[in-house]
C-alpha cells in the first residue's frame, strides 16, 4: 500500500498546497477553512505519513518528498 493511501481526500488537498508552498493561513484562505482546522490536518498527515516532530528535519518537507516519489516526480 502506498503511503498517500491512508490519507483522506482533504488531507492529500491540503498536502498539494503545501508541495506549492502555500503557507498554513495561505491554505485556510484557499481552502475556506479556519487556520486551527488547517493545523489539525497538517498533524494529521504527519502522523499518517509517520512523520514525527525533531529538531533536525522539516515534517513539511519530508510529506511533499513522499508526493513525488509516490506521484512518480521524483
Amino acid at each position: 500500500m502506498r503511503q498517500l493511501d491512508r490519507l483522506s481526500r482533504r488531507e492529500l488537498q491540503v498536502l498539494r498546497l503545501i508541495a506549492r508552498g502555500f503557507s498554513n493561513a495561505a491554505i485556510a484562505a484557499e481552502l475556506y477553512l479556519a487556520g486551527k482546522t488547517v493545523e489539525t490536518v497538517c498533524s494529521s498527515i504527519f502522523r499518517k505519513l509517520d512523520l514525527y516532530p525533531s529538531d533536525h528535519v522539516n515534517r513539511r518537507v519530508l510529506a511533499v518528498l513522499v508526493l513525488l516519489r509516490e506521484d512518480g516526480a521524483l
